[in-house]
């Protein structure tokens, strides 16, 4: 049957894209497309052939298939093997590609329009025995209350019925000659944990089978019916000089409950961050309708609405200040501790807090539009990746629980023959199905990539993804742009220096006039300079922008060339020399050419930032090698560097060449990082390995960036790279004990030196200890 899609394609530039990509789908065995460019998507009619060759086509074609995202919230496991299980069943489905993650309790599917829909999804994770529901923006992440009640209730069954057995097993260790509660009564006790308390491991298991998979309740409920197995068959026979193990079962039972409990208490810490981000939010506003306040709820808000703020609320829109004045704390969205004063025309964000004054606004982003919606799908998503360094794990996990019952069969046959009795080989055998669990291995990245993440965005250090978090720790050269990174990014006038026998005011509004086309920093700072002198702007004709070098056109029926000296005009010796000495201070020098003739000089300074000089310091001191990118002049550059401490910088760089430096450096084996606010600081920031993007820049710079700093200070890049080798230390700390856990506790219990009621105490400790060293997290200041 044939099956018609509409697939969406990134990379086509202009109509001819379109016919080459259409002709080599075209090409394929049983595929008819026809391509939109206007739409940026081909419809693709299917006969016997598959969306992912329709992928590959278009790949090898040099453009992309715009994949689509879901996330889904997935309950009902118990273990890393059940994420390992479940990512199996999704990336089975054609064209899609998943991620499970054990800890935040998600599944992130990526698939090709039209394979796939959230119906299949849930369909696929039930059929493996699991439960999902999408991903509410709204609310964070929290576990079921009731689930939860009911689990601390089970718990306490447990712990009362075991009680008896527990007493029973320390009066038999004392040598106490005869049995204080009596058999008949400890089956009792035991059955009734056993098949209450206990039937979730069975449920569970039942569903992992069912799979096709083993999890941990497969183990647990394994070994404890066992161990009930054999102490009812030895009472229900009457062979009362063998010993019984009912305490084994029962008290396992309870403290994998109990450390279950613990273990989602504690990831719940962890997963705080989006809690906090959205404790910002307020639930009503104060919006001016006609001559009225009126109180609304936020979900009511539209853009366009002026909201009133008054000292002490929060504000709930991004917007723009038409009347008062204030000072807003902005730190927990950017990190600044300071309150920025606000004032008629200033920018505001939703979840800031006035701390003194009060605003009437105008709602430009409300609801899911606002930046820290934005900031809370950012959080949400980095917390829900991968890092690369959970991939041995991972593999590790999937192939666990049925090594463990291997090592479980052969250890039971080998005691046997060994010992002689096949009671204590049996208890041998379920203490290494209750102390093997892979739970740890699988806690041990995810939770510190969620307290990772999550201390990042409080500190205005948003990671795209873990990769982003894993792999700033690793970076060895950092290469940066001065204009924006280093520097405030808001060049101002210095000196208007006419050529003999010109005026400098014409001069000044000339350039001005001719600049007003211009979206460059420097013409900017021209045009205000012209606007506080009071010089009209006259009319400009034939304007042209020459990328790197300057502008050129009419005004008053002259041609101008503005631009870096020696492009706009060629200079004699004193032109230069002139040039020279305004460059050493650092400022930035713009040669003007009225009809082919030098006209005059214009100097910029753009002040550098203060915290510069010691985020360069910082990044020094963490053995990072710091590189600046110019498109100024080598004098400017070098006063620049000499101010800032940086030893090492490139000038007069053109954009399209910054890409090719970080290439450059890449190609010498170093891992490099990119910092920039720019348009043109995108290719750059794409090449590198790592790349940070100051929000004060680009929407282009941003998309491309890795690692968002929220507030425009490089010192976060320290920051960051800090945070990210706190983060590694504690993912390896967690893997060093998962693993060192297993490869010790496992031997421990083959050998008897184990009893199953410690090999369930110490399963549910190793969990709850690598949570907690993630916890420790908190710790790490910048």
């Amino acid at each position: 049957m044939n099956q018609s899609v509409t697939v969406p394609i990134s990379g086509m530039t202009c109509a001819a894209c379109a016919t080459r990509i259409e002709k080599v789908l075209n090409r394929q065995p049983g595929i008819s497309a026809s391509v939109n460019f206007a739409t940026e998507t081909a419809h693709v009619t299917l006969d016997g052939a598959t969306l992912p060759q329709v992928e590959a086509a278009i790949r090898k074609a040099g453009y992309e298939v715009l994949r689509q995202t879901l996330e889904l919230a997935v309950s009902g496991m118990t273990c890393a093997a059940c994420a390992s299980r479940i990512e199996k069943v999704l990336n089975r489905q054609p064209g899609v590609t998943a991620a499970v993650n054990f800890a935040t309790e998600t599944a992130r599917i990526e698939f090709l329009p039209g394979a796939f829909d959230m119906d299949e999804a849930v369909a696929a994770i039930r059929k493996a025995g699991y439960d999902a529901r999408p991903v509410s923006t709204d609310t964070p992440p929290a576990h079921d209350e009731r689930a939860l009640r009911r689990a601390w209730y089970a718990f306490g069954l447990a712990a009362v019925l075991s009680a008896p057995l527990m007493v029973e097993m320390v009066v038999m260790m004392l040598g106490a000659g005869h049995e204080w509660v009596p058999r008949p009564l400890q089956m009792v006790l035991a059955t009734l944990v056993q098949f209450t308390v206990g039937l979730r491991f069975y449920r569970g298991a039942w569903h992992a089978l069912r799979g096709g998979g083993a999890n941990m309740d497969v183990l647990v409920a394994l070994g404890t019916t066992m161990a009930w197995a054999y102490s009812s068959v030895v009472t229900l026979a009457g062979w009362h000089h063998q010993h019984v193990y009912f305490e084994a079962g029962a008290a396992v039972i309870a403290l994998v409950v109990l450390g279950k409990l613990l273990e989602a208490r504690a990831k719940g810490r962890t997963a705080g961050a989006i809690a906090q981000l959205l404790a910002l939010q307020p639930k009503t506003a104060r919006v001016l309708r006609g001559q009225q306040l009126v109180e609304v709820p936020i979900a009511q808000l539209q853009p366009g609405d002026e909201v009133v703020i008054r000292h002490g609320e929060q504000v709930p829109v991004d917007g723009q200040v038409l009347s008062g004045q204030a000072a807003l704390d902005e730190a927990m969205l950017t990190g600044e501790s300071v309150p920025v004063a606000k004032a008629p025309h200033d920018k505001v964000y939703a979840g800031t807090r006035n701390v003194e004054g009060t605003l009437t606004v105008r709602a430009e982003g409300v609801g899911g539009s606002t930046q820290l919606a934005e900031i809370v799908r950012l959080v949400g998503q980095a917390q829900g990746s991968k890092a690369p360094i959970q991939q041995l794990a991972d593999r590790i996990s999937a192939v666990f629980v049925p090594v463990v019952v291997v090592i479980a069969l052969l250890t039971f046959v080998v005691s046997w023959i060994w010992l002689g009795d096949p009671a204590v080989a049996l208890m041998h055998a379920v203490a290494v199905l209750v102390i093997a669990c892979p739970c740890a291995l699988g806690l041990a990245t995810p939770t510190a990539v969620m307290m990772g993440v999550g201390l990042g965005a409080r500190q205005g250090i948003l990671f795209r993804n873990a990769e982003a978090l894993e792999r700033a720790g690793k970076l060895s050269v950092l290469v940066v742009d001065k204009t924006g990174t280093l520097t405030e990014g808001r060049p101002t006038v210095t000196a208007v220096q006419p050529a003999a026998g010109s005026d400098a005011g014409r001069l000044l509004q000339w350039v001005a006039s001719l600049e007003a086309g211009s979206e460059h920093p420097l013409a900017r700072a021209v045009l205000e300079r012209a606007q506080a002198e009071g010089l009209p702007l006259l009319p400009a004709d034939g304007f042209r922008a020459e990328p790197g070098h300057g502008v050129l056109g009419l005004v008053e029926g002259h041609q101008l060339r503005v631009g870096t000296p020696d492009w706009s005009v060629p200079l004699d010796e004193a032109q230069r020399d002139a040039v020279a000495a305004l460059a050493s201070r650092g400022q930035t020098v713009v040669s003007v050419a009225v009809d082919g003739a030098f006209a005059g000089l214009i100097a910029l300074a753009d002040a550098v930032r203060p915290s510069s000089r010691a985020a360069i310091e910082a990044l020094a001191g963490q053995g990072v090698r710091v590189v600046m990118l110019t498109g100024d002049n080598a004098d400017t550059a070098a006063a620049v560097a000499r101010e800032l401490g940086i030893a090492e910088f490139r000038a007069g760089v053109k954009p399209a060449d910054k890409a090719n430096a970080v290439t450059e450096f890449k190609a010498g084996g170093a891992l490099v990082a990119m910092a920039g606010d720019g348009v043109n600081d995108a290719p750059a920031l794409a090449a590198a390995d790592v790349s940070f993007a100051m929000r004060s820049g680009s929407d282009v710079a941003i998309e491309a960036a890795d690692i968002t700093l929220m507030h425009n200070d490089l010192a976060h890049v320290a920051a960051a790279i800090s945070l990210s080798r706190s983060t590694l230390r504690k993912i390896r700390q967690n893997l060093f004990f998962a693993f060192f856990y297993n490869v010790l506790g496992i031997p421990l219990a083959a050998f008897g030196l184990l009893s199953p009621v410690f090999a369930g105490a110490a399963m549910a400790a190793s969990s709850i200890s690598v949570v907690s060293n993630a916890l420790l997290l908190k710790r790490w200041r910048p």
